[in-house]
């Protein structure tokens, strides 16, 4: 039986790709992935120069990205939509050969793939290839461990209410916050609520050729690029270490 598979390429470096997921991108007959309107996507330029010569590309376009609120109701009715019949025309595809669907870092943390996946249950084979979360290329672009021993790490989302992220800031030693984009002058004012401004960093396009590294209370937050995080490093572990 014809499967789905869904690899996940990491954190952006095509040397970070599994090589699992390698070989059954290089392999693949047909490839889809979700991009922007009018951008070739961030998952297809990991891949540029592995795919076949006679491979055919589905490029899955989203609706909407940031033009509405995504706690609105349209937003979601749109998103919906866009996921059932991406959802009918795989299983449909999927009847012929095998299919790989590209995702960037790993598919089940956050990734736009689960929609699909809930969705295909029960009617198609789907295969999930584990890749390596975007933070995990971002913290290693600091070069200093996110958490050690007993520290705990919270990922938070960006689209938080204010308040909300400084309280969960202020109570977990590690944080990742994603989501940043418009949302970064928000997170800055509860991280320096919280105490941990002097702390934070903003990485963006993690393991990626344009990487920026940066102290947060350095970055203008009008300039934020769609892959930014935020993270702030675990210390009580390490503070007791060290006496």
């Amino acid at each position: 039986m014809a499967r789905i598979i869904c690899c996940g390429l990491g954190p952006g470096d095509p040397d970070l790709i599994s090589v699992r997921a390698d070989r059954e991108v290089r392999a693949a007959s047909h490839v889809a992935y979700f991009r922007k309107k009018g951008r070739p996507g961030q998952a297809r330029r990991i891949v540029e120069g592995m795919l076949r010569p006679d491979v055919r590309e589905y490029p899955m376009e989203y609706p909407v990205t940031t033009e509405l609120a995504v706690d609105s109701a349209e937003y979601a009715r749109l998103l919906a939509d866009f996921y059932d019949a991406w959802a009918d025309r795989l299983a449909r595809l999927v009847q012929e050969c095998d299919l790989v669907v590209l995702c960037e870092g790993d598919p089940f943390f956050y990734g736009s793939f689960m929609h699909l996946y809930a969705r295909l249950q029960g009617r198609v084979a789907i295969d999930v290839v584990a890749g390596i979360p975007g933070m995990a290329g971002c913290w290693s672009a600091i070069g200093e461990p996110i958490a050690l021993g007993n520290d705990v790490m919270t990922v938070l989302m960006g689209t938080l209410p204010e308040a909300e992220l400084e309280q969960r800031v202020g109570t977990s030693d590690a944080v990742v916050i994603m989501k940043t984009g418009r949302n970064l002058a928000k997170i800055r004012r509860a991280l320096a609520a919280a105490g941990r401004l002097d702390q934070a960093w903003l990485v963006e396009r993690g393991s990626m050729p344009d990487q920026r590294v940066a102290r947060l209370k350095d970055v203008d937050t009008a300039d934020c690029p769609y892959f930014a995080i935020v993270l702030v490093h675990g210390g009580g572990s390490r503070q007791a270490a060290a006496e």
